[in-house]
């Protein structure tokens, strides 16, 4: 069984702007909070929240992965999703709009027959 920390397989878009839209607010929460944290100069808060927003950014660069092998491309195009945003904000909406592959392709079957989601 597959889960979100694998970056193996193929998601389907309506999987993939579920969790886009969950880690993309905690990562906006975490900064508000991160900020906060220096402001009143709460360092443990700052490394909490830090480490969250880390661990929210790679989980949101692993489903981009999953949602790359959907379309049919590799995952060194998931790179480009490290741009500082609003820039990397087109390249993840352009992944929630782009149809995937139908059937199997080079990265697996097809997400749609077994996405519960």
């Amino acid at each position: 069984m597959k889960t979100i920390l694998e970056p193996t397989g193929r998601i389907t878009r309506r999987k993939y702007l579920v969790l886009f839209v969950l880690f993309y607010f905690i990562n906006l929460l975490c900064i508000m909070l991160i900020y906060e944290s220096i402001k009143a100069e709460n360092w443990l808060t700052f490394a909490i929240f830090g480490i969250l927003l880390i661990t929210t950014i790679v989980l949101l660069l692993v489903q981009a992965i999953k949602r790359l092998h959907d379309i049919g491309m590799d995952w060194k195009y998931a790179l480009y999703l490290l741009i500082p945003p609003p820039i990397n904000l087109i390249g993840f909406v352009y992944l929630a709009i782009k149809p995937g592959q139908n059937g199997t392709n080079k990265f697996g079957a097809s997400p749609r027959k077994t996405d519960v989601v």
